[in-house]
């Protein structure tokens, strides 16, 4: 309860409520002090709440604060009994109430304001049987019943949005993000023009890079509808292959089969159909229907507690023992009896779960048979893309098979050729071995020789030599080349270069005149832009101006349009019923009796003669029904307790004629044995 307290205090004290309290100031709080602080609750939940309870009386207060409190499913703890006593303590303001009700308030604030906001449009107003036989207070309970859907589909929608992750506030960052980006790209795409207008030919060039660039989107979707119609062509040849092999399996089941045979194939999957649509079907249709309507019924019901559940177990083992004991007393009741037709029963629904075991085992072996017919298209077609060709069958098998056998051979000749060069290959890869062997220990000999003479590495030295001496010539006879090339180069660079500038002397003479002329026009550009900032800044003033004042005038028509409607509507209302007023008066003060009879006040006269009479019948009749009620509960007693001697009178003569065939049995037995 101390934690309680202290969570109640820790919330009021938080925004929107800042009440400044302490567990001191909170609990010497009195009971108007705390209705009034439930209510303001209560009122940050639901704004219409929000009233001085001191200005309206006590049962008000209660039946106002309970009503909210049903709509928000609030359960009190305990049973009946302690539901009129949480009545009580919530009219007289009791401590032990309002702790709990404020506590689970403050938990769950936000989801109560929405379940709140929610209850105003869908708690469905009741209207009384007798009013919606009017046709139109059917059709406007029919439109308020589409409008709450319609309401209930939105909320859903826009719950959907809200938590979908987008947000104002990401979607300006997206937009100021491509906005940097379309500058960037536009600055850039300034740069490139400029870089461009100085090569010649410019304006073609962009045209056709344009157009190559036409050519290769026309290209990426020829090639799309090309894979898309290459996709429609797969799936047209996997259902031409279908089509061909159910045409198969019929051309095989009517070569094999006869029309008594075909007969009663039919017979059977129709039984087998209607088996499921009469009675399989139907039953796990029933039995959904039933699973899905008390699941909606459990979420429909409020959040329930471990010790709620736990009543609803012990109440169900108390049904079901309850249930247990009925059924045994009917089957002790009704065995002699009904012996007989029990054995039959059982045996009708064992047929019957056997029939339902052997439906759903062809269910499922349909759906087997059909998935691997599928797997066998599948297959089919991978194979056909594969090989290119489609499973062979008979003789193209038979055929494929010696081809196979004919390969296998050559195969085998191949692989013993492949063996006989493999050996052959390892007796050369050794002999190189002994021959790298023999050239060491000839290296071996030749430098000890070496050594014995004083000259050790010459040999080496040598082939050094001879090596160096080839690469240098090589690469002398390179240098000769390159440096002819070279030479060769230089000159033509020479002459491309002298040939350039005598071409772009002319281009450079009318690009320093183009710079001139490009520089006044932009001095000229940046002017004419500052007038045109100035001017479009004045328009744009007088312009928001106008539209402020433009829209001023049409509020100000759409208000007088309503008013004229207003007035137009209370003036029809007015003269209506100023015309049945001169009818009413023109009959009330009529001569003829039957035009005084159509009058209202003459009607209403008449009913209320009528109902007048109708209760002074009615008191006669409780007088009547007063007086016999006695004598009438007597003579209903007298009947019971002549039903129930009647009953026991039954039941002793059942127990006579029960034992007077067992004795009968008895004795027949005793007389077979002396017979014996």
């Amino acid at each position: 309860m101390s934690d309680q307290i202290q969570f109640i205090v820790e919330k009021l004290n938080q925004e929107p409520f800042r009440k400044s309290y302490n567990l001191i100031t909170f609990d010497s709080l009195e009971s108007m002090q705390l209705l009034q602080l439930l209510n303001d609750v209560l009122g940050e939940i639901d704004p219409k709440h929000a009233v001085d309870i001191r200005e309206e009386l006590p049962e008000q207060t209660a039946k106002r604060m309970l009503t909210l409190l049903g709509i928000l499913k609030y359960k009190p703890p305990g049973s009946i009994s302690d539901l009129s006593a949480f009545r009580q303590g919530l009219v007289t303001g009791s401590k032990p109430v309002i702790h709990p009700v404020l506590h689970w308030l403050l938990q769950r604030t936000n989801e109560l304001k929405k379940r709140a906001y929610l209850a105003r449009f869908l708690v469905k107003l009741e209207v009384p049987a007798e009013f919606l036989q009017d046709d139109m207070v059917a059709d406007i309970n029919k439109q308020y019943e589409e409008l709450m859907e319609a309401f209930k589909n939105l909320h859903k929608e826009c719950e959907q949005l809200k938590t979908s992750g987008l947000s104002t506030a990401e979607i300006r960052r997206d937009i100021s993000a491509m906005e940097e980006e379309k500058d960037q790209l536009i600055k850039r795409v300034e740069r490139l023009k400029k870089r461009v207008e100085t090569v010649q030919n410019h304006q073609r060039m962009l045209e056709i890079a344009r157009q190559l660039r036409l050519e290769k989107e026309r290209e990426e979707s020829l090639a799309q509808q090309k894979q898309e119609q290459k996709n429609q062509l797969f799936h047209a040849e996997q259902r031409l292959q279908r089509a061909q092999l159910q045409l198969k399996e019929m051309h095989h089941a009517v070569v094999d089969s006869k029309p008594e045979s075909l007969m009663k194939k039919l017979e059977e999957e129709i039984n087998f159909n209607s088996y499921l649509v009469t009675e399989k079907i139907p039953r796990e249709l029933e039995s959904k229907k039933n699973s899905a309507y008390f699941l909606q019924k459990v979420v429909a019901e409020p959040a329930m507690s471990q010790s709620d559940l736990h009543v609803l177990e012990i109440k169900i083992n108390e049904v079901n023992a309850q249930m247990n004991q009925l059924i045994e007393k009917r089957m002790m009741k009704y065995e002699p009896i009904d012996s007989k037709f029990s054995m039959y029963r059982q045996q009708a629904s064992i047929i019957s779960r056997k029939k339902e075991a052997k439906a759903e085992e062809l269910q499922a072996a349909k759906e087997e048979m059909s998935s691997t017919e599928r797997q066998m298209l599948q297959k089919t077609s991978q194979a056909h893309e594969l090989e290119g060709s489609e499973v062979l069958k008979g003789d193209e098998f038979k055929h494929y098979v010696n081809k196979l056998r004919s390969k296998n051979t050559f195969y085998k000749k191949k692989r013993l050729e492949i063996a006989e060069i493999t050996a052959e290959y390892g007796i050369l890869q050794r002999t190189e071995e002994l021959l790298k062997q023999r050239h060491e220990a000839i290296q071996q000999q030749l430098q000890a020789i070496e050594d014995k003479k004083g000259i050790s590495g010459y040999s080496y030295t040598q082939e050094e030599l001879e090596r160096v001496s080839a690469v240098k010539s090589e690469m002398d006879e390179m240098k000769g080349r390159t440096l002819d090339n070279m030479s060769e180069m230089v000159r033509k660079l020479n002459a491309m270069v002298a040939e350039k500038k005598a071409s772009l002397a002319p281009v450079i003479k009318e690009l320093r005149q183009l710079r001139q002329k490009c520089q006044e026009l932009t001095q000229e550009c940046d002017e004419k832009k500052i007038q045109y900032d100035s001017c479009a800044a004045g328009l744009e003033s007088n312009r928001s101006a106008l539209e402020q004042e433009v829209k001023g005038l049409l509020e100000e028509c759409v208000q007088e349009e309503s008013n004229y409607r207003y007035i137009n509507c209370m003036k029809r209302n007015l003269e209506i019923q100023l015309q049945r007023a001169k009818e009413e008066m023109k009959a009330y003060v009529s001569s003829d009796p039957q035009e005084r009879r159509r009058a209202i006040r003459e009607q209403y006269t008449r009913m209320i003669l009528e109902q007048e009479n109708l209760g002074k019948k009615l008191r006669e009749k409780q007088k009547v029904v007063r007086e016999s009620h006695g004598p009438n509960m007597k003579q209903i007693k007298m009947w019971q307790d002549f039903e129930q001697l009647m009953e026991c009178k039954r039941e002793c003569f059942l127990k006579q004629q029960n034992q007077a065939a067992i004795g009968q049995v008895i004795q027949e037995g005793g007389k077979d044995r002396l017979v014996l």
